[in-house]
């Protein structure tokens, strides 16, 4: 089956390096504009030349905005509808983890700041596309979540809560938002990032066992699962968690 994307525009946070990068080159070589965004200008510019080495001519622009300030994601969302003219797709991919070790003994600042970026960020990016553009033309959100938001244990206990709490909040606004707007998850296991570095580098920390593939993801992967939520071939698909984990891909 051939995905396509061909008049759709895209927003992808957390898109300078990482998984987000790769969905917004996958996203660009199916036929969308996308814009793409992160905390540094510079290294979102760095980003789109890269993509347009690879595909020249690619309809893709580049807005700072630091994920959990919802006046910069605000900013972003007006300026993406403002040069590509709508706003059909929104990947919540922007994340923090500030604090490694035992979960009892983070500072409060710490949870504070995770939370902001990585929970009630995709809400925010979420509320905003809806009253700027789906509520009266759809669209699809895909939330880029983990599977330690689906089971305990490891030595990033905050973000994988916030994960957890962001594929509940996937079902609800799934719900609420359906049938114009789809909303649906990635959990990811382990991919080779830099976001991830200290857990791959170092063999992982006893969370991530041996993946059936005998390899941890990619970020192309995971990019991959998200060009099918956003197109037409997922059209019945809402409200679903991928599990995307080493050879398992279950909704």
């Amino acid at each position: 089956m051939t995905l396509e994307l061909a008049g759709k525009v895209a927003i992808v946070t957390g898109a300078s390096k990482g998984i987000g990068k790769a969905i917004a080159q996958k996203f660009v070589a199916a036929g969308a504009a996308v814009v793409i965004s992160s905390r540094k200008q510079d290294a979102l510019e760095a980003a789109i030349a890269e993509i347009r080495a690879g595909l020249p001519g690619a309809e893709v622009a580049a807005v700072a905005a630091n994920a959990g300030d919802p006046n910069q994601a605000a900013a972003c969302v007006t300026a993406a509808i403002e040069r590509f003219g709508a706003l059909d797709v929104v990947v919540n991919c922007a994340a923090t983890n500030p604090h490694m070790g035992p979960t009892i003994e983070a500072d409060l600042s710490a949870w504070d700041k995770t939370f902001q970026v990585n929970l009630r960020g995709p809400f925010v990016w979420t509320q905003l596309a809806w009253r700027a553009w789906m509520r009266d033309h759809g669209g699809t959100v895909i939330n880029i979540s983990s599977v330690g938001g689906l089971r305990a244990g490891g030595a990033i206990g905050i973000y994988n809560t916030t994960k957890a709490g962001l594929i509940h909040l996937t079902k609800v606004l799934a719900n609420e938002l359906g049938p114009g707007v789809r909303v649906n998850a990635i959990a990811p296991g382990l991919v080779k990032t830099d976001f991830a570095r200290a857990l791959w580098e170092q063999g992982g920390d006893g969370f991530y066992a041996t993946p059936p593939l005998g390899r941890i993801g990619e970020p192309a992967d995971i990019a991959h699962a998200a060009v099918f939520l956003a197109s037409d071939a997922a059209s019945w698909i809402t409200g679903h968690t991928l599990v995307v984990d080493g050879g398992e891909l279950v909704s």
